[in-house]
């Protein structure tokens, strides 16, 4: 550091001293400039006043006056003398003092009288610097003689010899202040920082940093902004390898079985054969770049699907096919539209795929949402099907399969895993280019009856694209049965009900469960610094509500998620039990969705008017029963309200699984706080120690927010201890590891034939 220091001080002395030349060099040339101009300005007035009297003297041949006109403006500020010569040069008057230097007439003089005009030069005379004005004189249009003017210019150079010597000492001041002041920055600024990054960094080391949230937040490096983030990532991969490894250490003790993501990485990566890689292909990319002004911002959108399957992208250098929405997205890819990621530690490959404005109205708000998805749930809104948006389906299913081909090119035995009902298609376009691929599709969402999805024109490519899959996974048995029979109503197929599995011509499909989960943090080392109490009433302060207890929804404004039902049971509680008036507030945080289909507009709408129907009937001062954010937010933001509520309501109409359910009892570390569930979602299956009801019985559900509010404390403990083990136990890396081992488990005769198969086809072809 003292070698920095230095090196830096020595580079701004000879840097400050060298800008201080260059400086004074530049001023000291426009004074000069300055002073010569103003030189010869006076040099030609005085010429011009003088001229005209001793032209006169010249016309009368008056010597004697020509002598004291010459001699009388001799002792002027700065001029040296006159003289006066006849048109050959010859000198006729000269002021006492220039006679010895200008015993003939200058060549200045002599060019004036040739070219009949008034000229000057600066010119060295006798030792001395002397400017010379020569202005001709006339007699009519006849030259009679030239008149020199002869200034003094030794002053200029003193004077530029005053600024040089006070450059110099206002750089010596300079330079003095600026190491100074530089010693200081490097103290406060430099070493400072570093000095406590380095105790942060030997603390981190030895395992004695922890904080209450689990992250490692390095120290201030302002300066170093890049240096800063590479801290930071080393902290979060020391934290992360650490906490790793006390987890594993902690769960072979107490001989527990939890899966985590440093455990699902190396599971995946044994189960992949040498030379193979994961491929997953979701609409929503895991990485968005989207434009802020003149920089761009990397996002991550929330979602189970990315925190799942990241950590076994990055053990096996996996790539993930992705429609690129951002705005941003199309800047920050290659010539292959690829990219790495993540931006700060990049671990695998992020293919991105383009699609027209026509083609993403077409496939996914058209078939995919206003089609495939009332289909798949059974909430009353009909299913539109239009022959476009089939066409746009087909075509960008085949675009992305043209995609994930170009990335799976030199791969030998790609393992596939294909997300939701946006690519029902896609399955069996791949494998009959690809017979060696394993491929899989995770279906999040419900499946219907048989008699329900016949309302599908397109049924039989639906269900023929998915059974190119070797591997479908749905969330409960339920809609596995579903899709069974379905497609022992619908294509020609030989079931094996015992197995679970479709036989279709010479390709056998599996058929599972795999209940999705979420991420189970553990408690944090350190207590909360505050209660649920104070984060309850806070939370509440910045609403601008006043109320002792708490209730909170968190969906998308989707006619699936019961929202309206829901408000229908809050107003009937406070009918019912006007005791919890001015008491209780529910806090719907609904994120908008697809809003320019016409049936999200409506609903939208109709949510904000029921809100504010209910709020003007029972509203009172500073309490209110309903309050709607009606807006994006991320999981940081509703953490706090999950820990805060007294109860979560959930109360879809009709759901694959639902992880807001499992997110609420992840986020309470204080085993407190009720779910209420609808029992027309997946998560219901799992989840019974949660308070279940229909939600399309308004007055159930009114009585479930009565039974949770008054239910005693030690029974909420035993309920949220049950489902706490259950949801960390079946956490999201159980799912993708059950997913994704099955997947590696299809036999390999099974893809040995296949490819022999493929071979002879097409050595025949």
């Amino acid at each position: 550091m003292r070698l920095l220091s230095a090196r830096l001080i020595v580079s701004l002395i000879v840097g400050v001293t060298l800008v201080s030349l260059c400086t004074s060099y530049y001023q000291v040339l426009v004074l000069k400039q300055g002073l010569r101009k103003d030189l010869q300005h006076r040099a030609e007035v005085l010429g011009e006043s003088l001229g005209r009297n001793v032209e006169r003297d010249l016309e009368r041949d008056a010597h004697q006056t020509l002598d004291r006109t010459v001699q009388r403006f001799a002792n002027r500020e700065h001029l040296t003398g006159l003289a006066v010569y006849d048109p050959q040069g010859t000198s006729l008057a000269v002021t006492a003092g220039l006679a010895p230097v200008m015993t003939s007439a200058p060549p200045i003089v002599l060019q004036a009288l040739k070219q009949n005009q008034g000229a000057d030069a600066f010119l060295k005379m006798g030792g001395a610097s002397l400017h010379i004005y020569a202005l001709p004189l006339h007699r009519g249009d006849e030259v009679i003689g030239c008149l020199a003017i002869v200034h003094d210019t030794e002053y200029i150079h003193a004077e530029s010899l005053r600024i040089w010597r006070e450059t110099f000492l206002s750089a010596l001041a300079h330079v003095f202040l600026i190491v100074l002041i530089t010693l200081l920055i490097v103290r406060w600024s430099i070493t400072g920082p570093i000095a406590r990054t380095a105790n942060w960094m030997k603390a981190l080391r030895t395992g004695r940093l922890a904080t209450s949230s689990g992250r490692m937040k390095p120290p201030d490096l302002e300066l170093f902004r890049p240096l800063a983030r590479e801290v930071a990532t080393l902290a979060e991969s020391l934290n992360t390898a650490r906490t790793a490894a006390e987890t594993e250490a902690r769960l072979r003790e107490t001989a527990e079985s939890v899966w985590t993501a440093d455990r699902l990485a190396v599971h995946v990566r044994d189960r992949l054969e040498e030379g193979s890689r994961l491929f997953v292909v979701s609409n929503r990319e895991p990485y968005v770049h989207t434009r802020r002004g003149k920089s761009i911002e990397v996002n991550v959108p929330p979602s189970g699907l990315v925190t799942a399957l990241e950590p076994v992208l990055h053990a096996c250098d996996g790539t993930w096919v992705a429609h690129g929405a951002g705005d941003a997205d199309m800047e920050m890819v290659d010539g292959h539209d690829r990219l790495q990621v993540p931006p700060d530690d990049p671990r695998y490959t992020l293919r991105r795929v383009w699609l027209t404005k026509e083609e993403e109205e077409g496939y996914y708000y058209g078939f995919a949402n206003e089609g495939l998805w009332p289909l798949c749930h059974i909430a009353h809104t009909r299913p539109i099907f239009r022959d476009s948006d089939w066409k746009y389906y087909e075509e960008v299913n085949r675009k992305f399969a043209d995609a994930l081909l170009e990335e799976m090119e030199h791969v030998s035995r790609p393992v596939v895993l294909v997300q939701d009902y946006h690519f029902a298609l896609l399955p069996r376009m791949i494998k009959q280019r690809r017979p060696d691929a394993r491929v899989a599709i995770f279906w999040h969402i419900p499946w219907p009856n048989p008699e329900a999805f016949r309302i599908c024109p397109w049924q039989r490519d639906l269900v023929d694209g998915l059974l190119g899959s070797d591997l479908i996974g749905f969330h409960i048995r339920a809609h596995c049965t579903n899709f069974l029979q379905t497609v022992d109503r619908t294509v020609e197929s030989r079931i094996d009900w015992e197995h679970s599995s479709v036989q279709r011509v010479d390709h056998r499909t599996t058929v599972r469960p795999f209940p999705i989960s979420v991420d189970f943090a553990d408690a944090p080392a350190e207590p909360a610094g505050e209660s649920a109490y104070e984060e309850r009433a806070a939370l509440l302060k910045g609403l601008g509500v006043e109320a002792g207890c708490m209730g909170v929804g968190v969906d998308r404004l989707d006619y699936t998620k019961g929202i309206l039902e829901r408000f229908l049971a809050i107003e009937r509680f406070l009918e019912k039990y006007p005791n919890y008036q001015k008491l209780f507030t529910f806090v719907q945080i609904g994120a908008p969705s697809r809003t320019h289909i016409k049936r999200y507009h409506d609903l939208q709408a109709e949510i904000e008017s029921e809100a504010d129907r209910i709020n003007w009937r029972f509203q009172s001062g500073q309490w209110k029963p309903i309050v709607l954010l009606n807006r994006q937010h991320s999981h940081k933001e509703i953490t706090p309200y999950y820990r805060a509520a007294d109860l979560c309501l959930v109360t879809s109409l009709h759901d694959g699984m639902n992880l807001v359910a499992k997110e609420f009892i992840a986020s309470r570390h204080d085993e407190r706080g009720v779910l209420i569930l609808s029992c027309f979602t997946g998560a219901a299956r799992e989840l019974q120690d949660a308070l279940q009801v229909n939600p399309y019985d308004i007055d159930q559900t009114a009585e479930a927010i009565r039974a949770a509010i008054e239910m005693p404390p030690d029974e909420k403990q035993i309920r949220m201890q049950r489902m706490r083990k259950l949801v960390r136990e079946r956490n999201v890396y159980r799912w993708a590891a059950s997913l994704i081992g099955e997947l590696c488990d299809v036999r390999l005769e099974t893809a040995e034939t296949a490819t022999e198969r493929f071979r002879a086809g097409a050595s025949v072809a």
